[in-house]
């Protein structure tokens, strides 16, 4: 069973950079490929970034792109999202996902996603 945890949420002012962490365990990481979603309050669960098991292709939201990278360390069980030129509209829980052997884009997909994290808060304030 995948086990996913989060962490390095916290608060940030806007311009500012904050690094998301997670860990995945109870699998093979490096069959899996990774993603982070967001919910802010009162809104649907969003794609944000996504990155293949063998880090070869990475695919962002259009909002997130160019301000947020997603990278990994299979070494580590690691996914991470450099999070940069944050905005107030950053605010949401943030969760990271995971799919084995997914394309990037498919991983943009949330209905097709099974293994979750608990999600960590983000805060951006202006």
């Amino acid at each position: 069973q995948v086990q996913l945890v989060e962490s390095g949420g916290g608060s940030v002012q806007t311009g500012g950079s904050l690094r998301l962490s997670c860990v995945l365990s109870g699998r093979t990481f490096s069959r899996y490929s990774m993603g982070w979603f967001r919910q802010a309050p009162g809104k649907e669960r969003e794609f944000v970034a996504a990155i293949t098991w063998g880090a070869t292709f990475r695919y962002y939201s259009e909002a997130v792109k160019g301000r947020f990278t997603i990278s990994r360390d299979n070494t580590k069980n690691t996914v991470y999202l450099q999070m940069d030129s944050v905005k107030p509209e950053d605010t949401a829980v943030y969760y990271c996902a995971a799919r084995e052997f997914a394309g990037a884009q498919t991983m943009a997909v949330s209905t097709g996603i099974r293994d979750w994290g608990q999600g960590t808060q983000v805060t951006v304030s202006s």
